[in-house]
This record gives C-alpha cells, structure tokens and sequence, in this order.
C-alpha cells in the first residue's frame, strides 16, 4: 500500500477466490484505488474469480500477475515486487494478510467452543507479523470449517478486511505483537496428515471428523480402499440396530444404519457419520453403502431430457474448457470447484425453480449422468427428505432473538389455518400481540386423520420401543439447547419470571421427557397366569397384553404452557400414540416451538400435532372426534365436565386434573420462619397461577398474628415488575380477562366481611400486574374460603389451638382434592393429617416439590387420573386379557 489521498489509498491485492473477489469490490466501491492484482494461474480453463473480476472491471493501469507459488508464501516477495516494478507501477507490498485457515481447522479438531480469525500486518517475508485485527465467533457441536466459513468468516472476514484498510489510510491501525502460543502451523489440512486414528473417544473422532470436511477429508480404510468421511454428529442414544462393517484400525465394527455409518469410540460412545467418499471421487449416504450399486437407472420422460439438456448446457458453461459434456465428465476432476457448486445450482434454480438442489447433491453425484438421476429423483420427489419450512415471527428480547413459529403444526409441516383465520396472543408484560393462526374445525379434522395414519401406516407404529426413546432423548436434548429461548418464549407468553421459567417450565418439561424415554422399552406385557378353580388348574390360561391407544388428543391450560404440554405428551408417546394438542388459546407460542423441535428431533410425520386456537371450537370437537380414542385435559372444573360430556360420544377414556383449593394447615409447633417462606411460595409462586396452590392457610391461633406480620413483612420485599429482569419476583397476571377476575375475587372477600391485609389492587404500570394479596378473618361460608382464585391471593382462616379433628374437616370441607399441606415438627401429627386429608398430594414441611417419577392427579372434582411416574403411562394404555384353551 502507498500514499494515502484523502484517506483513500492506492492498493496492490495479493489473494484469490471469491473472497479476494469481494474484498476486492468493497475497496473500490469505497474509493480506494486498485492498481495490482496478484493471484493464482488459471486452473483447467477457469480463471480465479478475482482474476476474472478484475479483467471484467478492465481498470486502467491495473496490472494482474499470477504466480504457481501458494499465495501467502514468504518466497513471493521478491518476485511480486519485481513484477511489478517492471511494469512501472510503484507502490508499498501489501500489508495485510487474512490467515483464517492457520487455526479454523485445528479449533474444531481441539473441541473449542470459539473460533475467528486475525488480519496481521505482514512482516519482511509477506509472512504474520504483528496483530492487526481480530474477530471471534461461537462453535457450535457438529460445526464444520465450511460451516463457521459461511456464517462468519466470509461475510464478517470481508468487512474485517475492509476495516483494516480504513483504519491504515487513517493512520489508526494498531500493532499488536503475536503471541508465540499456537502461532505455528504444522499442514493438519493435507490429505495424508488427516487419517483418523480410532484409538480415542468418540468426541475427539467427531472433533477430527468435522476439522476436515470438507477439505481435505479425514479417512480411514475400509475393504482396503480409502474411504472419506464427510458429516459427523455426537450420537446420544442407545446403540442403533446396522449391519457391521469392518474398519481397519477400530477396535468395533461400524454399524451401517439408516441414518448413516456408526462409529465407536474407545470410551463406548458413537459418532454418526452421514457420507461416504471413495477413491475415485464417488459420494453417497452413508446409509446406502451396502446397497450403492443397486440404484436402477431411470428411463426419463421427454420433459426431463429436455432439463437434462438445460442442466448439459449450465454444466458447459462453467467447464468452458471441456469440448463436449459427456454422461462420463466429472464435474470437479473437469476443472470446477466448490466456487462452481452455488452458481451451477443457482443457474438450475433460475432455469427449473421446481428443482431445489442442495451444494451436499453435487458432491453425491459427481460425474453428469449421476447428476441427472439424481436431480430427476429429486424432482420427481423419489427419496426426498422434505425439508421443515417456518415462516417466523422473530423479536429481539432477553439479549437474543427470538423465533416463534405462529402457524398450525400439522403432519409435520406449519401452515396456515384452513380458513386463514388468525388471533392475536398478548405479552401481559406490555400489552405487545403475537398474530397466530386459529385452528378451524377442517384443521381438527386433517391434523386426527394424519395421526391416525401415522399411527396405523405410518413409521411410528412400526417402530422399536427403544428407537422410539431415543427420538424422545434427542426431543429433550433439544429442549435444553434451547432451554434460554424457550423461557423467553414462555416468559412473553404467560408472564411468568424468567428465572423461574428457566428452572421449572422448562427444566422440568426436560426432566419430563427424558424420564419417560427411559420407560419406552420397559412397557410389557405381563406373564401368563393360570386360573384356578375350586384349587386345581383348569384348562385355560390368561394372556394380559398391554395395547397403545391409538389417537391422542392433549389439551392443556395456560398457567404452565410448556410444562403442562410435556406432563402429557411425554408420557402419551413413551406408550407409543400419537397425539392432537391444543394449546391455551392465551398461550400457544411454547408449543409451537415445541412442534418444531420434534421435527428436528426427527419424529415422524403426523405423530405430534399442535393446533392453537379456541377451546370452544377446536377442544370441543377434538373431545368428541370418533377417531380420538383418550382426552387428557388439564384445567378447570367447569371445562373438565363438558369434556367428559362430549367424550361420551364413543366413550373415549379420558383423564381430568382440573380445579383445587388446597388447604395448607401450619401448627403452631413449626419452623415459624419456614413456614412463612414456603406458605408465601404455596400462593405466590408463578404468581399464584398455579393448579395446586395453597388455596387456603389454615394457622393456629397462638401464632396467627405473628404469620400474618412475616407475611406482609416480606410481601413488601419482593419486587413486582418485568419478568425478563432476573431480580424479578412477581410477574404478570396471565390475560387481562384473569387479572379482571382476580381484582373482582377480591372485591367480593371484602364485601363478605374479610379483612383484607394487604394488596388487593392492580398495580399502576403497563400490563397486567396484580399485588400480592392476604386476607384475614375468612370464615368458612365465605366464597373466597371455597372457590379456586387461582392468583396471589393468600387467604388465611384460624383455628384453635390443638383442635387437630376440627381443623382437618374445615380442611376437607371441600369439592376440590388436588393438593394440600402441613407444617408441624410432630411427625405422628404430620402422618396423621396426611392419611385424613382428601387429596391426591401433600406436602409435609414443604410445598410445590413435584418431583417427574411422583404420580400427579386429584380426588373429587379435582378430577382423576394420573400425570408423572409409572401411573401416568396406564392413563394412555389400555389391557386385553387374552384366554388360551389347550
């Protein structure tokens, strides 16, 4: 680089590729002026694109030279400043040199989890000398060199490089001295350098696998010929069944399986490897290697010879240096590379947008007649893959950006509503409205009828218990990746905390899914059990087999949106149905992400279906849909009982876990100050929208007065605000119609003679913010003292001091049984008050600690059936006795 002028310089470009093409575009759009270029010879009859760029702009004055030596090497030196001396143009060799290959590959064969690259000033020999500049990006698990290359550094490299020009003619580029630390570079990327050793773990295989691909490739041999290996991903489920396959220098045979080649490493865990190369430049499915000879060619219809053609003709346009393409032209070994691959592909989707092709079916089909089956494969939809399109609402919040689909999730794909009809879902925080589609009675039907054909034809039916929990591991896997961005989610949605969304929404949504995983194999029939009559055997014995379901429908409320969703469906498909949920209509945008995670976790069609809209019309229908043979509901009492009603139409199974009021009774012999903590937790928590809350404190008149002080003592600590802010205590109310509810549910304790302590009022801010509440003196005639408020609403009654008999029917004087507890030191009081309380839980010191393996469900009109533990599975089986006469 030489003199600046106006902060504009005049620059001599040593580089190649597309890369140098575009470096050397954005310099001169930014008013530099390029007066040489260097870069490498013509290749087969293909210019570089910077070479061919340059002619194409013919620059007066600019002189392009080419050079057989590797660019970068510090013997250029003398020959690229001579050259141009020669041809009269002055100037200063250039001082910036881009080295993101010296240590991309080795970041991804080490396992880091950050890579980038520098801009050094060139030293003497056009070799690093001191730091420039340096950009830095995460690496995700199964990340390749190509990968990390186009999501950052060909865009962000481009505009590093850029940069550094500007702050040269600006007199404000650093030098930063280079540290020696990992400032060698020892070839990892030749060919022979990147055989793998197989005597490691399996994440080190993976790390080496992917540091390779796709140049050079990292190999092994098998049946004496080299093989390359080209996507590899960490394998985290029981081993797969395969045909084995010998590898020189593995310990264990690789499995070839239907989703590609398992490899073992030497700590017993797997790397799944999606292709395969041979030697003479041949790629294919990894899955296919046994069978990559059998394919039977296609005899093509007139309109796909005329694409053939169309495609022949793109094909010579790139290998211009190839006279005539024959079914026999290798596309690569002709002169093309990997540069070539985007715009060929893009030159076919120009020309056929109907055939979508990806850059990985180019390297599958080298040669022009693999091609052209391949493509017409493809086009006529033969072994297609479809790929998961979401057309997405994205908002930046919480430090990220957050993509919601919106849409029916219907036989595996989002679309819209039969009727296109969509509603507006509400951020209780600040009134802010997500547009999602409302289901329609059509998309009721279409999304029973594709569950039920993946049930009864379908993939799912067909499939191995274990096979089954492993889709269900990955499902989990997926969840916690994604475990920030579903709390978001959550949090925009249903106005819950988002520290508490993060530990329990989703934490326990994970612990869900992977508890019943693990159940998936371990669902059996029982053995065979002889009948006995008047105490001798009679000729018959009994069968019990236990029998999946069939067509599941979920529908679930919206207090726990994701949590709710995966109590259920968790355990409907460990017993292998598959299912129709339908969100609350408040809070859909949790499940819908939910929906598009499964796909990823690679669950058949049809087997999951989310459809958000009304409860009215789409509960309704799916509650009496002949095709639906179980309803699980979660949510209120009045909704549970028309659900039972409309089940009744062919007398479908179904499982309530509806209303409570659950009594929480504190002795005056307890832990005072823990007491109050957890009593506060038993209303408050998830702002009170919480199925099993403390619905009514039940304190002992010795203590009452000193309770109720603690209580409001720390009622006034806790902070009441956005629940995205991590200092967060007490979030919105749900929807504006609860909070509307909730303000009247407290109008009417005071008109009844209660004593309202604190609270009571919304708080004066946007959205839907209600103050935590206490209320004294509540008789038991009283409503707030039998209804379900379902909002931070602590109401607290006394009772007499040792009156254990008295206060265990006040506690019991209700319709509702979900929940209940107690605090006493006394444990013969504790396990005396449990075994009389009427609910289906009780907690003893404590309150909300729900555990995944601890069945869940109420008595009375808290309903019946079972969430969580062994119990839940038998809510989505049913048992046939089978009678054997011999």
């Amino acid at each position: 680089m030489s003199s600046a002028y106006q902060h504009k310089l005049k620059l001599a470009l040593i580089g190649q590729s597309i890369f140098g093409q575009e470096v050397y575009n954005k310099l001169r759009k930014e008013g530099h002026k390029v007066v040489g270029v260097f870069t490498v010879p013509d290749k087969n009859g293909q210019a570089d694109p910077l070479g061919k760029n340059t002619l194409s702009v013919q620059m007066s004055k600019c002189v392009i030279a080419h050079s057989n030596q590797k660019l970068g090497s510090s013997q250029l030196r003398h020959q690229i400043v001579g050259f141009f001396q020669k041809k009269g143009v002055t100037f200063t060799p250039c001082s910036l040199l881009l080295n993101c290959s010296f240590f991309m590959p080795r970041t991804l064969i080490q396992g880091d989890k950050k890579a980038g690259f520098t801009i050094f000033w060139a030293d003497d020999g056009l070799d690093t000398g001191p730091i420039l500049l340096q950009r830095e990006c995460d690496v995700g698990q199964n990340d390749t060199v190509d990968d990390l290359y186009n999501r950052f550094l060909f865009p962000e490299g481009i505009k590093a490089m850029v940069e550094a020009v500007h702050l040269i003619a600006d007199g404000k580029a650093p030098r930063i001295p280079q540290p020696k630390e990992g400032a060698t570079y020892e070839g990892i990327q030749k060919k022979e350098n990147a055989e793998i050793s197989w005597d490691q773990p399996a994440a080190a295989l993976h790390n080496w696998i992917r540091g390779h691909d796709k140049v050079p490739g990292a190999w092994t041999t098998i049946n004496g010929q080299v093989v390359t290996f080209y996507g590899s991903s960490l394998l985290d489920a029981s081993v797969p069944a395969g045909q084995e396959l010998t590898i020189k220098g593995a310990s264990r045979p690789g499995l070839v399986t239907k989703n590609g080649l398992v490899v073992f490493g030497n700590d017993g865990k797997m790397v799944l490897v999606r292709n395969l190369q041979f030697e003479d430049g041949k790629m294919i499915p990894a899955s296919k290697y046994f069978s990559a000879d059998e394919t039977t060619a296609l005899e093509l219809t007139e309109e796909e010879k005329k694409i053939a053609e169309d495609i022949r003709a793109i094909w010579k346009g790139i290998l211009s240096n190839v006279a005539v393409i024959e079914d026999s032209t290798d596309f690569f070994k002709s002169g093309a590379s990997s540069m070539h691959v985007v715009r060929m592909l893009e030159e076919i989707k120009q020309k056929h947008s109907g055939l979508q092709l990806q850059n990985e079916d180019v390297y599958m089909a080298t040669k022009f007649a693999d091609f052209i089956q391949m493509a017409v494969r493809k086009l006529r939809g033969e072994d297609k893959e479809e790929e998961l399109v979401i057309d997405y609402v994205s908002k930046n919040m919480n430090n990220m950006t957050v993509n919601m689909p919106y849409q029916c999730f219907i036989n595996g794909k989002f679309i819209n509503s039969d009727d296109g009809k969509t509603y507006d879902t509400i951020n209780p925080a600040d009134g802010s409205v997500t547009s999602v589609s409302s289901a329609s009675l059509a998309d009721v039907d279409k999304a029973v009828a594709a569950a039920k054909e993946a049930f009864e034809d379908g993939e799912w039916g067909r499939m191995n218990a274990r096979e089954r929990g492993r889709l269900m591991y990955r499902l989990a896997d997926l969840m916690e990746e994604h475990q920030e961005e579903l709390a978001t989610i959550e949090s925009i949605d249903s106005g819950a905390v988002y520290t508490l969304a993060l530990k329990t929404h989703i934490g326990m949504s994970v612990q869900t899914f992977r508890y019943f995983a693990g159940w998936c194999d371990k669902i059996q029939a029982s053995e065979c059990v002889k009948e006995m009559i008047n105490g001798s055997a009679s000729p018959h014995f009994f069968l019990v087999v236990i029998l999946l379901k069939h067509v599941c429908a979920i529908i679930i409320p919206w207090n726990y949106p994701l949590m709710m969703l995966a109590w259920k469906s968790a355990a409907c498909l460990a017993a292998g149905n598959t299912l129709v949920l339908k969100p609350a209509q408040v809070t859909p945008l949790t499940s819908l992400k939910f929906a598009e995670l499964s796909a990823k976790a690679g669950f058949p069609k049809g087997v999951i279906n989310i459809l958000p809209g009304s409860g009215g019309l789409v509960g309704q229908h799916l509650s009496e849909h002949p095709d639906v043979r179980k309803v699980g509901f979660t949510g209120s009492t009045p909704t549970g009982k028309q659900i039972m009603k409309s089940a009744a139409a062919n007398l479908k199974k179904v499982s309530l876990e509806l209303g409570g009021k659950s009594p929480l009774i504190i002795f005056s012999d307890c832990e005072l100050d823990r007491a109050v903590k957890m009593g506060m937790g038993a209303v408050y928590f998830n702002k009170g929208e919480n199925c099993i809350a403390a619905g009514r404190l039940f304190v002992e008149e010795s203590i009452h007065d000193e309770f109720v002080r603690k209580v409001v003592e720390e009622i006034k600590k806790m902070k009441i605000g956005d629940p995205l802010d991590r200092s967060t205590d007490h979030g919105p109310q749900n929807h504006k119609a609860h909070l509307e509810k909730l303000l009247q549910y407290c109008e009417t304790g005071v008109k009844e003679g209660a004593t309202l302590v604190y609270g009571g009022r919304q708080v004066h801010r946007p959205g839907f913010f209600m103050e935590p509440t206490v209320f004294t003196d509540v008789e038991d005639h009283m409503y707030i003292a039998q209804e379900e408020s379902f909002g931070p609403v602590m109401v607290i009654s006394k009772f007499k001091n040792g009156d254990i008999d008295g206060v265990l029917r006040r506690a019991n004087a209700t319709e509702y049984g979900l929940a209940s507890g107690v605090f006493t030191k006394d444990i013969n009081k504790a396990l005396y008050i449990s075994e009389k309380l009427e609910a289906g839980t009780v907690f003893i010191n404590t309150y909300n600690k729900t555990d995944v393996a601890a069945p869940f469900g109420g008595f009375k009109l808290s309903g019946f059936g079972k969430d969580l533990g062994e119990e839940a599975l038998h809510e989505y089986l049913r048992t046939k006795a089978i009678t054997v006469e011999y």
